[in-house]
């Protein structure tokens, strides 16, 4: 990208500035829906599996969208789907702490949820697409890291109010701050200019296709296929670990709302750490091993937080899982953003987030229900022992060989060419071993 602002500092380019508030100040009060959620059904139904269903109609909704979103994300105009999708989710979350005014009604949590998931995809796919235009290919890894550690920096606070306000006047309370948070940032985003993407020619071919030429791109590129299954199978068992969390905390420890946020404000401390050194242990250590590195600390993590019999323990384990995962995920959403053609970019991450989330809805059900039925730490200490696994399998890919400059491999992870239908992969490419963060 031909662009003088990329030789500033970051927080010197106003446009990525002002971006950068927006999602800071919407991570804030996404924290307390985080938490929130979760505890009004908890409170109303007492049920960890009715937890986890509402987190699987969430899913659902993630992957469905996912399905259009990024055919959506390469053909209108940017900056003004991510203010719409930050009004819709605003006015839709104010509807919560409203109605429940009259009593519990968990029957709106189903219907806001799934829809409000929908959105945020939109909004996500399009936010992905949008931080390359702001800072340029070399800076991604770089911007991306503090995006994520501001927001998490952010996620330190948010968990804390949303505790407090729970415990005061109640989860649905705190559900409304996210609400104003929606609002406060689509204000900031109106004030930033996205550059525009050069626009197609030709018809439209329809989301089914557009949807191949995403999966095409993935599968012609080594890394990206790999990561791609790897993640797959990451998604299913821990989609519904932050409902585990927050149950063995209320009902294994016995412990209060305003516990569940201390907790989680520590979980977003190891996200914050885990942003800002990925990086630097990213040009030292190359994409390959720090990648599969993240995964592993992620299981040790998981099968910790399951044995884990005290607040401190539990936290500890939270921020090493949301360490891991904000390592691993910058990783590879910086690898994705940076092989991939432009045009193409929305396509391919929508691509992407469909394969990851696509059994991650069943896995969030399953994980919760067992926890109901057989208790948090045997169901933590085999979805742990399979993260382990995945990362076992990711030394027999193309993963392990992946290079140190901006997550190329030794071999040959040349983009395929820049085109809307690229050509499909050749005759003699392996499928991708049977089997991570974003």
């Amino acid at each position: 990208m031909d662009d003088t602002r990329t030789g500033q500092p970051l927080w010197k380019q106003r446009d990525f500035s002002v971006f950068w508030l927006a999602q800071t100040l919407s991570v804030l009060g996404d924290s307390f829906a985080l938490i929130a959620l979760p505890l009004l059904v908890l409170e109303a139904t007492g049920s960890v599996a009715r937890m986890g269903l509402l987190t699987a109609l969430g899913g659902a909704a993630l992957v469905l969208s996912a399905v259009f979103a990024g055919a959506v994300v390469d053909r209108v105009d940017r900056r003004k789907l991510l203010i719409g999708c930050d009004l819709v989710r605003m006015a839709l979350y104010g509807l919560i702490p409203l109605v429940w005014l009259a009593g519990p009604q968990v029957w709106l949590l189903y219907v806001v949820l799934p829809v409000c998931e929908a959105v945020g995809m939109l909004f996500a796919v399009g936010y992905v697409t949008v931080v390359r235009g702001l800072v340029g290919t070399e800076r991604l890894t770089e911007a991306n890291g503090r995006l994520n550690a501001t927001a998490a920096a952010a996620g330190v606070l948010g968990p804390l109010g949303a505790g407090a306000v729970a415990a005061w006047t109640g989860p649905a309370a705190a559900v409304g701050v996210d609400a104003a948070s929606f609002g406060v940032s689509a204000a900031c985003l109106i004030a930033v200019r996205i550059r525009k993407l050069p626009r197609e020619g030709g018809r439209h071919p329809g989301v089914w296709r557009d949807l191949k030429v995403g999966v095409a791109f993935l599968y012609g590129h080594p890394v990206l296929r790999s990561v791609t299954v790897l993640l797959f199978l990451f998604s299913f068992l821990t989609l519904g670990l932050i409902d585990l969390l927050i149950y063995h905390v209320k009902h294994d420890l016995g412990r209060d709302d305003g516990t569940v946020g201390v907790v989680m404000a520590v979980g977003a401390v190891g996200t914050v750490a885990g942003s800002l050194l990925v990086a630097r242990l990213r040009r030292r250590l190359g994409f390959g091993p720090v990648w599969t590195a993240s995964v592993v600390l992620s299981g040790l993590a998981v099968v910790g937080l399951g044995r884990a019999d005290s607040v401190p323990q539990v936290a500890l384990m939270a921020a090493a899982f949301l360490a891991s995962v904000a390592i691993g995920g910058t990783c590879s959403m910086s690898l994705r953003q940076e092989v991939t053609p432009e045009h193409l970019l929305g396509r391919v991450t929508s691509a992407f987030w469909t394969l990851q989330y696509s059994a991650a809805p069943i896995g969030a059900a399953a994980l919760t229900w067992a926890a109901e039925h057989h208790g948090t730490t045997p169901v933590a200490a085999i979805a742990g022992t399979c993260c382990l696994l995945i990362a076992g399998a990711a030394l027999f890919t193309p993963i392990r060989g992946a290079g140190r400059e901006h997550g190329r491999t030794t071999t040959d992870l040349t983009p395929a060419p820049a085109t809307a239908t690229p050509a499909p992969p050749p005759a003699q490419a392996a499928p991708p071993p049977p089997g991570t963060p974003s």
